[in-house]
């Protein structure tokens, strides 16, 4: 679990020095303008992306907590909850051919 959140982390981190980098060639400035991040981003008006990532994860956690009973059933599709835990396993069973 210690390494997931390791590599949680640095991903994290690699998509706030790109947002960042992004940001100040928009504003056409740059790392030796020394100009704090809070204010490129003040200045853009956007929100983070990482926090808005986490805003996605907790908006479809919401709509699968959410969903009615009319909802397919996991074991009607032979599917159980233990099965989410190995994500090669999750998609190789969900995955739709075409």
């Amino acid at each position: 679990m210690e390494r997931v959140l390791a590599t949680k982390n640095a991903m994290s981190k690699k998509m706030h020095v790109a947002e960042m980098r992004m940001l100040r060639w928009m504003c056409g400035h740059t790392r030796s303008d020394r100009i704090r991040n809070e204010v490129i981003r003040e200045k853009v008006g956007v929100a983070s992306v990482v926090d808005k990532l986490r805003e996605v994860r907790l908006r479809w956690f919401g709509h699968v907590k959410r969903r009615g009973a009319d909802a397919p059933d996991l074991a009607q599709l032979h599917l159980t909850e233990d099965m989410t835990l190995d994500r090669k396993e999750w998609r190789s069973r969900i995955k739709v051919e075409g």
